[in-house]
């Protein structure tokens, strides 16, 4: 079996653990969120052993280098970091019905990558530009900090839909409680704004490496920086002016919509950066 039926596989089984967390919420069973975490996990080692034998079958055909080249790639790596982000969560709050918010988030990244006609699974040599050492810690970088901001992105949206007094036994009853959700985004910014960080340092020093310069405000470099110029209004807003609930998820949503720009927008603008 190789990376790419492997990786084809998982997107059906995070499919599945999507909707048995969607059933779990929308029945209130508890016993389908159980198997939705197991499920899960089942999609979560499908796609690190997906990862790792792409890296391996990079090697045996003689390109050498980690799996972040291309889109593709780079969509099997960004539902990997949300899937564990979320297992981390729902490990620490044991609040299982949130993964109804979060795994399909998990689910569209790798079916989007596995079954878009436009993106091809083919693994390609390096053009020049990327062949560097920074390669891994800038994309691994870059990528948790947009998983913080997926996370924060369905909390955000769990939040907007849960109404202050709920009666018992409701479909949005079982939600969290709005305090736990809304430390929960302020947690998920936090992680992914530093994260993120990270990201446009290691970039800029990869950039100066490969083109002679820091900064060339290119597309992405651009989208990069109004992003995290949004979560850095966000930061402030929480931490100075005590912004929380409601007004805090919209700026988490906005947030997240420049991260999709970023990601995928700039693509279609002439660049150094695209996947295209």
């Amino acid at each position: 079996m190789n990376s790419s039926m492997l990786l084809s596989i998982t997107t059906f089984v995070y499919a599945l653990a999507s909707v048995l967390y969607i059933g779990a919420w929308t029945f209130k069973k508890d016993a389908l969120a159980k198997i939705g975490l197991f499920t899960l996990v089942a999609g979560f080692t499908g796609n690190t052993l997906g990862i790792i034998f792409r890296w391996i079958e990079s090697y045996q055909i003689g390109y050498g280098h980690a799996p972040f080249s291309n889109m593709y790639e780079s969509l099997v790596f960004f539902s990997w970091t949300v899937a564990a982000l979320y297992l981390f969560v729902e490990y620490k709050y044991r609040e299982r019905i949130i993964g109804a918010f979060a795994t399909p988030l998990v689910f569209l990244a790798i079916a989007y990558a596995s079954l878009s006609p436009s993106i091809g699974s083919k693994i390609t040599p390096l053009i020049p530009a990327l062949k560097s050492n920074w390669l891994i810690a800038h994309v691994i970088t870059c990528f948790l900090g947009y998983a913080g901001f997926a996370v924060a992105f369905g909390f955000s949206v769990m939040y907007l839909i849960k109404p202050e007094k709920t009666a018992p036994g409701t479909l949005m009853s079982k939600l969290p409680s709005l305090d736990i959700m809304d430390e929960l985004i302020h947690q998920m910014v936090m992680f992914g704004f530093l994260f993120l960080t990270i990201g446009i340092i290691t970039g800029s020093v990869w950039a100066n490496s490969a083109w002679g310069t820091y900064w060339s405000w290119d597309p992405k470099e651009t989208w990069s920086l109004i992003t995290w110029f949004i979560y850095a209004i966000l930061l402030h807003l929480r931490m100075m002016r005590g912004w929380h609930g409601r007004r805090i998820s919209w700026v988490s949503i906005v947030g997240f919509l420049a991260v999709l720009f970023t990601y995928f927008g700039v693509n279609l603008l002439p660049g150094l950066h695209s996947y295209a």
